[in-house]
């Protein structure tokens, strides 16, 4: 089978030659240069020849040219930490603008992927954009504390920023269409978590603008991801979602699966935990955790996965292990 019509037909339950797998992190230092980046990505898909390639900018890319200052300070996952903040007060939601995809971070985001596809676009090798719900980036811009008060003090306030990061995104989206590699976007949202708020809140402030996102991409992509990050995700709020794949770490309560079944549609990417198993564990612990998660979805509408964001200091014959157990278990 070619990698679309693997990834398909998972998606939609039927039988397979092997069970697909991808796998990702991010790129520190080298995701402040779309030629590094995308030559870091090109490399790591040509080493490992995963059946999609998640392209993973900086966690920030989409509000950098607000001007917060952030910076790599060693996070195990790639991710740069934020030292300044541009919402200081509720009111401060209202002056933002949508960013022009023209110039900036997204411009160079849009350069990384031009070169991603010189690259590999011929290979028949689906790319998906990860980008972050608006909510996400408005903790980027904002921080967590701040976010959530102006949620419970100020919503109406909230609503404007997150309306104007909502359209500064569609114009990112609009602007590689046309990149013929592009098979979908990998969405995060990091606040669907019964830790941060209520699941009303992230219904009546979130969800209609992961809608509008969701609505602009489905006529164009066959292969769109939503990942719900956190210790307690909402994925349940997910479940009727236009989107294929949905990824969340259900790598130890299998039980989440047996509901999801039911309600979600399409694929469930996962099954392994970024830091138990590909990142603490060890080959033949990492069999053991796949042969698991087949036992459990007897391998149907499954993607083999991660459960995060990854970690840069996986060791990498963790992640040979997945691509050759793959490749050897029947499915």
């Amino acid at each position: 089978m070619r990698k679309r019509e693997r990834l398909e037909s998972a998606i939609a339950g039927l039988a397979l030659d092997r069970l697909p797998a991808s796998l990702w992190r991010h790129f520190p230092g080298d995701d402040q240069r779309s030629a590094d980046l995308a030559r870091s990505i090109v490399s790591f898909q040509q080493e490992y020849n995963w059946d999609f390639v998640r392209v993973m900018p900086s966690n920030n890319f989409l509000v950098a040219d607000y001007g917060i200052q952030d910076a790599w300070l060693g996070d195990r996952r790639g991710k740069r930490e934020t030292q300044k903040f541009i919402i200081q007060r509720s009111l401060d939601w209202t002056t933002i603008r949508p960013l022009s995809p023209e110039r900036g971070a997204l411009a160079q985001q849009i350069e990384c992927l031009s070169l991603v596809n010189s690259a590999i676009g011929t290979d028949g090798i689906p790319v998906l954009q990860t980008i972050y719900s608006p909510m996400t980036q408005a903790a980027q811009i904002a921080g967590r504390a701040q976010l959530l008060r102006d949620m419970r003090l100020r919503p109406d306030r909230l609503r404007s920023g997150l309306n104007t990061l909502t359209e500064s995104t569609l114009r990112f989206l609009e602007a590689i269409r046309t990149n013929p590699s592009i098979a979908g976007v990998f969405m995060v949202s990091c606040l669907a978590n019964y830790q941060l708020m209520s699941a009303f809140e992230y219904k009546a402030m979130a969800m209609p603008f992961n809608r509008a996102i969701m609505d602009f991409i489905q006529p164009d992509w066959w292969l769109n991801a939503i990942q719900v990050q956190g210790s307690s995700p909402m994925f349940d709020l997910f479940a009727g979602s236009p989107v294929q794949l949905l990824n969340w770490d259900f790598s130890n309560d299998k039980s989440d699966l047996l509901q999801m079944k039911l309600a979600f549609p399409g694929a469930f990417c996962g099954g392994l935990s970024d830091w138990e198993h590909l990142h603490q564990g060890t080959p033949a612990l990492l069999q053991s955790a796949i042969r698991d998660v087949l036992h459990h979805t007897e391998g149907r509408r499954l993607i083999l996965a991660g459960s995060g964001d990854g970690f840069v200091t996986a060791p990498l014959s963790n992640l040979r292990a997945v691509r050759a157990s793959v490749e050897n278990l029947a499915v």
